[in-house]
């Protein structure tokens, strides 16, 4: 145990001196860019580190002078959270992608991040619901390369804010329970996931003419890319 505790202390005075003599060489090449062969700021980011380093050693020998295992565990339980935060600091992007894809699962819709644009889950009816949002309202669509348009319900028309007593249904349109009218509108903002069309135009169906909104190609044709991987749906815009 004493051979343990002189060991420790003679680390915690051999750090002191290194952090000394980092110290000396900081303060005497402080007009050079590097030293040793790296740059300032790194350098002076590792004697910030040892600083922390002498700072915690000394106070853990203080803590813990006649019980060294304990001192030990407590510095490896430490030392082990410290990797682990950075380690999750290093991969923060591709830990939030993980996530994100796993929430795409759980919430039907839900766009997960990709590069250059988003991924979709199809539905176990076979479809692809699609989250947008709309003039800044949240709207479920449905991706359907059949329609010419988006096409909002009048309740997605008016949760985006469109003036429905102002809209003249004059637009003939074919769907599957035949030939119908619609009012031709344009959206401000369509955005889904990270990315935003703006000025797309739409159609509004006329009061219980439609029963989900659809994401149709006025939005689609612009996009780099669209296409179906499986059960994936992937679209991609434009940088």
């Amino acid at each position: 145990m004493n051979n343990a505790g002189s060991g420790s202390r003679r680390l915690f005075w051999g750090l002191m001196i290194a952090l000394g003599l980092g110290l000396l060489i900081l303060i005497a090449r402080h007009d050079e860019e590097t030293v040793a062969g790296m740059g300032l700021d790194s350098f002076s980011a590792l004697i910030v580190k040892l600083a922390l380093l002498v700072f915690l050693s000394g106070a853990v020998i203080a803590l813990f002078r006649h019980r060294f295992r304990a001192a030990l565990e407590a510095v490896m339980f430490w030392l082990l959270i410290g990797l682990m935060l950075g380690a999750g600091y290093t991969y923060r992007f591709e830990l939030m992608q993980i996530a994100d894809r796993m929430t795409a699962q759980l919430v039907p819709g839900r766009p997960a991040a990709l590069a250059g644009g988003v991924e979709i889950a199809r539905r176990r009816d076979g479809q692809f619901l699609v989250a947008a949002e709309i003039n800044g309202a949240s709207v479920n669509t449905i991706f359907d390369t059949g329609a010419s348009s988006v096409v909002l319900t009048q309740e997605d028309a008016k949760a985006s804010g469109l003036p429905l007593e102002m809209l003249s249904y004059s637009v003939a349109v074919d769907t599957a329970n035949g030939r119908t009218r619609a009012a031709a509108v344009t959206l401000d903002r369509v955005k889904i996931g990270g990315i935003v069309e703006r000025a797309v135009p739409a159609l509004v169906a006329q009061p219980g003419g439609l029963r989900t909104s659809l994401l149709g190609m006025s939005f689609l044709n612009r996009l780099e890319s669209f296409e179906v991987r499986g059960d994936r749906l992937v679209l991609r815009g434009y940088p």
